[in-house]
């Protein structure tokens, strides 16, 4: 549809303009009156009228442009492209659209200003808790002052600050040289437990500015291959390896290895549901009981929220201390790590994101997780 505007100095005038060029078919869309700024200029009309047959308006055009051009007869009449209105009105209606919230609970009811729309779209994309996201957008909506509201990059550096503060982060402390540090790693199969403790003992022996001895002890008799794949990684590293398949063996393999300042348990993986397993691991750490053992739980990042609930909630009977990330390199939502570290009060200490040792094992840092999550991928090292 083809719109164009012409001026009269009555409503009358203006229509008959309109008429004259476009004829009985044009429709009319408005009439309106246009006041003069000037002292001795008279106010105008503008009839908008549209034409639906696209020759018929090219034809009007174009008599139009002649007409205007000749010195006896001036047609005051102004074209319309609508094009770009109608864009920015889609836009503006997607930006309505994205502002209301939808939550799957019918208790929240907020409407989230069109300056947050890409903070909320980006906690939504970034799977965050709901319940979380809703407070946090809540309370800085009526709380950040105006004059920041207005500002893309200080509203991205207020929400860079929430995030930090809720991110709970354990940070490495390198062991003194008459310390020795036990630590266990447990969690779920096929999570990366094997390889993240090949990662640390890496770290540990070669990466710290610091001849720390380490060994590792294995309780993962069960998976086949798994003692094969430590073996390997140990005899490159030229650390010891102590193989223990029953409780009662894992005090003499500490013994063992009373020398070393880091000394790093594996445990056999299992579902979060197969109880019996899990409490197989809590029998060996049962005869420790008189040791100092910090248990990592170690939890892929590509999963859901409320599994990573279920997979804590059936291992909390270890006495988890810590936790560690794997799997950061096949994700592209970090929101399920932060509000799932936030509500069971467990920092993180180490990110494991990619495949590679010792290299893919990173320190966590709460910026770094913050970067993932606002770029929507894993940061660069």
């Amino acid at each position: 549809m083809n719109m164009l505007s012409f001026l009269g100095e009555t409503p009358t005038m203006a229509l008959r303009k309109a008429q004259e060029e476009c004829g009985e078919d044009a429709i009319v869309i408005s009439t309106k009156k246009i006041s003069s700024k000037g002292k001795n200029s008279k106010n105008m009309y503008e009839i908008l009228v549209a034409l639906e047959d696209e020759e018929e308006a090219v034809l009007v055009k174009q008599r139009i442009q002649m007409n205007s051009t000749s010195d006896d007869k001036k047609i005051d009449a102004q074209f319309y492209d609508f094009r770009s209105e109608i864009l920015q009105m889609q836009e503006e209606i997607k930006k309505v659209q994205k502002s209301l919230w939808e939550p799957k609970s019918k208790l929240y009811d907020l409407v989230i200003p069109a300056e947050f729309i890409d903070i909320y779209a980006l906690f939504e994309k970034n799977e965050f808790d709901e319940e979380m996201m809703y407070t946090i957008l809540k309370k800085t909506i009526h709380q950040l002052p105006l004059n920041m509201k207005s500002n893309e990059e200080k509203i991205n550096n207020f929400f860079r600050l929430i995030l930090r503060r809720i991110i709970p982060i354990k940070y490495e402390v390198p062991a003194r040289p008459h310390q020795r540090k036990v630590m266990m790693l447990v969690g779920p199969t096929g999570v990366g437990k094997t390889t993240t403790i090949a990662k640390l003992a890496a770290r540990y022996a070669y990466k710290m500015g610091i001849d720390y001895k380490v060994g590792i002890i294995t309780l993962d008799s069960f998976r086949v291959g798994a003692v094969e794949q430590l073996k390997a990684y140990t005899n490159i590293m030229r650390i010891p390896l102590e193989v223990v398949k029953k409780s009662d063996d894992i005090v003499e393999a500490l013994l063992r290895l009373q020398n070393c300042h880091y000394i790093l348990i594996d445990t056999a993986g299992s579902s979060q549901y197969d109880v019996d397993k899990i409490e197989i691991i809590n029998k060996y750490q049962n005869k420790l009981k008189d040791i100092n053992i910090e248990k990592l739980l170690v939890l892929p990042a590509n999963i859901k929220r409320t599994d990573l609930l279920e997979v804590y909630d059936n291992y909390s009977i270890l006495g988890i201390n810590n936790l560690i990330f794997t799997k950061l390199d096949e994700t592209k939502s970090f929101g399920n790590i932060i509000s799932f570290s936030y509500k069971v009060k467990k920092s993180i200490c180490y990110l494991s994101i990619g495949q590679n040792v010792p290299d893919d094992l990173i320190c966590a840092d709460e910026n770094y997780l913050i970067d993932c999550f606002m770029n929507l991928r894993i940061a660069q090292k």
